[in-house]
């Protein structure tokens, strides 16, 4: 086991994270290096193989348990009496069972148990890309994607007939005991049996539609609500609408993430806008009404005279929607004042006559540059 990676680091978490950071990270990973974003990667395979084994582990409150006090050795049956610091102690016992050691030490049910018992369906991920104006105001998306639900011919059962017997190899117990000598000393280690894949049943006459899986592949076409001020990368939860569970188990869950363009006039922060408006020299130097754009159209504003480029500027209550709420963010504006290209001769006679005219009184900024230079 001393090649393997620990999983809290496979994950990027530290030793204890919640359920709820398991399930953000792996899902992160999972994204970043499936084999349908990286195909022929045989690196990002391994990574994605890698992930899924540790997410599998710590995902189970009784196998992340077991993790966190033996580390991979919980998991390795190869790894005998050594594996946890000795059991040789048990010696006196004669065989000893790892299986029920496991049940005794953790307070849990058999894995047989909670194997056969209701199991919740898996989650499912998609992706919506809108534009800009839809994420401020709101809109509705068709979305598709496949989901497994039971089989509507055998109801889920997997069999034909509806028949579902004790499966003949484990006898039911969904598993199979393997005797071990480690060190002069007899241990049982139970493994999955491969007959009945650890369910402990066995089906004679396979479902025709589903081939005994109990599950059928459904393509789901239904229109999501995207709320008003959503942000990129954030998500909406469609309950129970992802794959059916396992024995009576409840259906997961449909995640929506949102992808949002860019706006070829706005930025983004949260609730406020940014946007820059150029002015021309004469209204920043007058004041004038000039138009600033907002998500509604064209709005007035009176700057004031000797605007000075790169002041700013804010309209409240017209940036982004709350999401849920009726309060909006605020604009904030930058003005630029762009300077006149292609003059003709009249214009830039015109011009320095009016420099000529302002001598350097006007210019505050510049005489006190300039005196700052001298000290």
């Amino acid at each position: 086991m001393a090649d393997k990676r620990d999983y809290y680091e496979v994950l990027g978490l530290s030793k204890g994270a919640s359920e709820a950071e398991i399930k953000k990270a792996y899902r992160s990973l999972a994204k970043k290096y499936h084999p349908d974003i990286n195909p022929g990667n045989k690196e990002a395979e391994a990574k994605f193989k890698e992930v899924n084994e540790a997410y599998e582990v710590l995902s189970d409150s009784d196998k992340k348990a077991k993790y966190d006090q033996y580390g991979h050795a919980a998991f390795d049956t190869a790894s005998g009496a050594g594996g946890f610091g000795g059991f040789g102690g048990f010696g006196g016992f004669g065989d000893v069972d790892l299986g029920d050691i496991f049940g005794s030490f953790f307070g849990g049910g058999s894995s047989r148990q909670r194997r056969n018992g209701p199991q919740r369906g898996d989650d499912i991920e998609i992706g919506v890309t809108i534009n800009f104006e839809e994420a401020v105001f709101g809109c509705k998306k068709d979305i598709s994607f496949n989901r497994y639900k039971k089989c509507s011919k055998c109801n889920g059962s997997g069999s034909e007939n509806g028949q579902v017997e004790t499966c003949p190899t484990c006898r039911g117990t969904g598993q199979r005991r393997v005797m071990q000598n480690l060190g002069g000393m007899q241990f049982q280690s139970t493994t999955t049996c491969e007959n009945c894949r650890g369910t402990g049943k066995y089906i004679k006459n396979p479902c025709s539609s589903c081939r005994g899986s109990g599950m059928e592949r459904q393509n789901k076409k239904m229109t999501v609500n995207i709320p008003a001020g959503i942000d990129h990368g954030k998500g909406l939860v469609i309950r129970g609408e992802g794959h059916d569970g396992k024995n009576g188990g409840a259906s997961g869950d449909v995640y929506v993430i949102v992808s949002v363009r860019r706006s070829n006039t706005f930025e983004r922060d949260g609730y406020t806008l940014f946007c820059e408006v150029p002015i021309t020299i004469s209204e920043a130097t007058l004041g004038a009404e000039i138009d600033v754009p907002t998500l509604e159209g064209r709005e007035k504003f009176t700057i004031p005279e000797g605007t000075q480029t790169g002041t700013t500027f804010t309209l409240k209550q017209k940036g982004v929607p709350m999401v849920n709420s009726s309060r909006r963010g605020d604009l904030i504006f930058r003005v630029n004042i762009e300077t006149p290209k292609g003059l003709s001769d009249k214009q830039k006679e015109l011009l320095r006559a009016f420099a000529e005219a302002c001598g350097e009184s006007n210019y505050q900024k510049k005489k006190s540059f300039f005196k700052k230079d001298k000290k």
